[in-house]
């Protein structure tokens, strides 16, 4: 249905999260957790709008896994496939946002299978529905796995997409479609996002389809954005898979792409993906540039710590003086990952993780009168580690701090 109109609507936000009696019986003023009485981020009069984005969707065959086990549970799904539950635990955060934008990696399947991970992803395409579940309207659709099963991936993966109701941008089925802007209407704002990995894994985007991916190329970049500009976007997202996988420090390429974006086109926020960690984010000629936001969710063979943390940011958009800026917030995310089977046969402890789980930190810190003392721990460093990765280069002074603060 998006595709006959390059402008769409935003549908208006429902109210999500309810104060809990206790609270409200205190004041009706107060704010409910991260968010006011309304739902919306304070503004000063003039137009404004909000956007979460987050990092990687990586669905390993252990998520999969998990997805068949909570279909049994919830009987829900499609071919006894359900990631609603997985997924659940940020839909608060997102589906606050005006403008959800995720970032989707990998090829889909049928929705029968067969599936297969690393190094050539072929993932259900159940997932875009959970996806879409938890208040995404839109993803970057382009990373360095988007060729692993050629032109044939790439239009299953957007079909699949479309289906759910996500708008896409970064690859596309034909000159038609990667010629038009992906342009969203955001509380009567035109809102243009472009994406572009830096490769696929060695892969090359066929001379005869050099539409089908967009490859890391300032020129392109700019290109994209002027492109953007002309077709009514008066803000543009610029969403880009770059850096090396598993550093949480910024590559120095990262950075100096970055800054001559920042200095040189009129892109109003760069956000990007692909390290599997998080990286920090600065503000730089007025543009945030938010270097990796980590996995949103994934389930890498061997598990590092870093790899299971992420960040949701989270940006206010506000028109002051004639011109945009943004404040930039983050909302650390942890995936709870079960442990492996004790080689020795030994039994796991009873209070050990039983499912694959996508959670708000800050939330289930703030609810979890459940939680052992081992999860606050582990919650607590997730929180205070993306934190300190992401405040390192200087963005404190700018103004980026946690959407909500990490509990006592």
């Amino acid at each position: 249905m998006y595709k006959d109109s390059p402008v769409t609507t935003r549908p208006s936000r429902r109210l999500i999260a309810v104060c809990a009696a206790s609270i409200a019986l205190l004041a009706s003023a107060t704010a409910c957790g991260p968010f006011g009485d309304d739902g919306e981020a304070a503004d000063d009069g003039g137009p404004a709008f909000t956007v979460a984005a987050a990092g990687d969707i990586l669905i390993h065959p252990e998520l999969t896994e998990q997805a068949r086990k909570d279909a049994k549970a919830t009987g829900k799904g499609e071919k006894g496939i359900d990631f609603g539950p997985m997924m659940a635990g940020i839909k608060p955060v997102i589906s606050k946002a005006d403008l959800g934008i995720c970032h989707f990696e990998p090829v889909v399947g049928t929705p029968t299978g067969p599936f297969q991970g690393f190094p050539d992803f072929i993932v259900p395409p159940q997932i875009t529905t959970a996806v879409k579940g938890v208040g995404y309207d839109q993803c970057s659709s382009v990373s360095n796995h988007s060729l692993d099963h050629g032109p044939a991936g790439v239009t299953r993966t957007l079909d699949a997409l479309d289906k759910a109701g996500l708008r896409h941008t970064g690859t596309a089925r034909n000159k038609a479609e990667a010629d038009k802007p992906l342009i969203t209407n955001v509380k009567g704002v035109k809102v243009g996002q472009i994406a572009f990995a830096l490769g696929f894994n060695g892969r090359q985007v066929p001379k005869d389809k050099p539409w089908l991916a967009n490859l890391t190329d300032f020129d392109r970049i700019a290109a994209a954005e002027k492109k953007a500009r002309a077709a009514g976007a008066e803000v543009v997202i610029l969403s880009i898979h770059w850096g090396k996988e598993h550093q949480p420090n910024a590559a120095a390429q990262q950075v100096e792409l970055g800054r001559r974006i920042a200095k040189e086109t009129g892109i109003d926020l760069v956000v990007g993906h692909h390290a599997h960690v998080v990286q920090p984010m600065e503000k730089v000629d007025g543009t945030w540039i938010a270097y990796g936001l980590g996995n949103q969710i994934a389930r890498h063979d061997k598990p590092s710590g870093l790899t299971e943390e992420g960040v949701i940011g989270w940006f206010e958009f506000h028109k002051r003086g004639g011109k945009w800026d943004v404040d930039a917030k983050y909302v650390p995310t942890f995936t709870e990952i079960p442990p492996d089977p004790d080689e020795d046969g030994a039994a796991l402890p009873k209070d050990a993780v039983k499912n694959n789980r996508l959670l708000d930190v800050a939330a289930a810190l703030r609810d979890g009168d459940k939680l052992t003392d081992q999860q606050r721990a582990r919650y607590r460093l997730a929180f205070e580690r993306t934190e300190g990765t992401l405040l390192n280069r200087g963005g404190g002074k700018d103004g980026l701090e946690s959407l909500e603060k990490l509990p006592d």
